[in-house]
């Protein structure tokens, strides 16, 4: 898990597994950078990702409400497909904005 911050976003690189205990990590991890300012928008990166269960749908989700309120928006990237048949099957593609790669986010 790593996070960076690029203009208004701030990018997740999620990790191998999104389960319960890694979307608190990454939960305690923005909330620590939400404190300090300077993003608008929250760029989840599953390039690395093999694994997500339901806890990661749920984080993805309080996130999408959280930053629609705010004026923001939150994104994914590089979402492999055992992963991205989740997205579908939980209705996340109808609400979350999915690009091939980081860099696609930036080249809008």
């Amino acid at each position: 898990m790593e996070f960076k911050r690029k203009g208004p976003y701030l990018i997740v690189s999620v990790g191998k597994d999104l389960d319960h205990h890694q979307a608190q990590q990454i939960q305690k991890g923005i909330y620590r950078i939400q404190n300090e300012g300077g993003f608008r928008h929250i760029l989840f990166d599953f390039e690395q990702t093999e694994f997500m269960d339901s806890s990661g749908v749920g984080m993805i989700i309080g996130y999408y409400k959280e930053m629609s309120a705010l004026g923001g928006r939150v994104t994914v990237s590089g979402v492999h497909p055992r992963i991205e048949k989740l997205f579908y099957v939980s209705g996340l593609h109808k609400i979350i904005k999915t690009y091939s790669k980081v860099e696609d986010v930036f080249h809008e």
